[in-house]
């Protein structure tokens, strides 16, 4: 395989890595699994985590942590409904929380059925709520959302200021949003995170929005490559992917970059020399 082909090279401050993950366990995921009509329940409205899924959670906590990666992430992007929030604050938030903390609880305790402690949000990076990542739209009573001044009082610590809309005017009874319209969000969602300053970025979303938005990518990879970029996740996954500007979508700026010439000198490399003086370059 040629090198050249096979291996690509970018400035560094055209990329950003984005650690993608899925949400742990639901109870629509249970429900679900005994009967797909389950699904249209409005007994799962905005489904919350299950006691499985709180382990999961717990699991991914330790990992994040003993890896040192909850130390490197800037921004934590989260969808907007109870069980992405709650993977969220649960993996990259602080310990329990506790009356007196100079810092507002990402999570108060028993948010959403939870049966939960508190969760700090000292040590912890921002968080941050975006409708752009959130499940297929529409039909399913599981990815309708509460109204942002309910979760304002659940959730306190996480910014919901991009969220235009109280209610949910996005999820309709009728009409679940397609595949292919899902995919346009996710590219929508992606070029999104080249407005941020952040490089390394935390993403806990769903399933059918990883899926159908990761697809789009890795078609010029080894197809194992392409298998590990957008095969379904698991509950409470979580994948580690870098992505780079090739349009110039991005404004950062290079922050590791040096100049050089300073102080100013004659610099001519000497290849350069010998091609501006062919002849000094053969006497040699």
């Amino acid at each position: 395989m040629d090198t050249a082909a096979s291996t690509s090279l970018y400035p560094f401050h055209r990329s950003k890595t984005i650690h993608l993950v899925r949400h742990a366990q639901g109870i629509h995921n249970v429900e679900g699994e005994k009967n797909h009509d389950a699904y249209l329940s409005y007994d799962l409205f905005d489904a919350h985590l299950t006691p499985l899924g709180w382990q999961q959670v717990s699991n991914l906590h330790k990992h994040v942590h003993e890896t040192g990666l909850a130390k490197k992430i800037e921004l934590v992007i989260t969808s907007p409904l109870l069980r992405t929030m709650q993977t969220a604050v649960g993996v990259f938030g602080g310990e329990g929380y506790a009356d007196g903390i100079d810092a507002p609880p990402l999570m108060v305790a028993d948010a959403g059925n939870s049966n939960h402690a508190a969760i700090s949000s000292l040590n912890s990076p921002p968080f941050i709520a975006v409708e752009l990542c959130r499940e297929h739209l529409g039909v399913h009573p599981c990815d309708k959302r509460r109204s942002i001044t309910e979760y304002k009082s659940l959730f306190p610590a996480i910014n919901f200021s991009l969220i235009e809309s109280n209610d949910d005017i996005l999820w309709t009874a009728d009409v679940r949003e397609a595949n292919e319209e899902v995919a346009k969000r996710g590219m929508k969602f992606v070029n999104w995170l080249w407005t941020r300053k952040e490089k390394e970025i935390a993403v806990v979303t769903h399933s059918g929005f990883l899926y159908h938005t990761l697809s789009a990518f890795g078609n010029d990879c080894h197809p194992s490559i392409k298998s590990e970029i957008c095969t379904h996740f698991a509950n409470c996954e979580l994948r580690s992917m870098v992505i780079v500007d090739r349009s110039m979508i991005g404004s950062d700026a290079p922050t590791t970059n040096y100049p050089g010439k300073i102080p100013s000198g004659l610099d001519l490399p000497s290849d350069v020399a010998a091609e501006k003086h062919p002849k000094q370059g053969a006497s040699q």
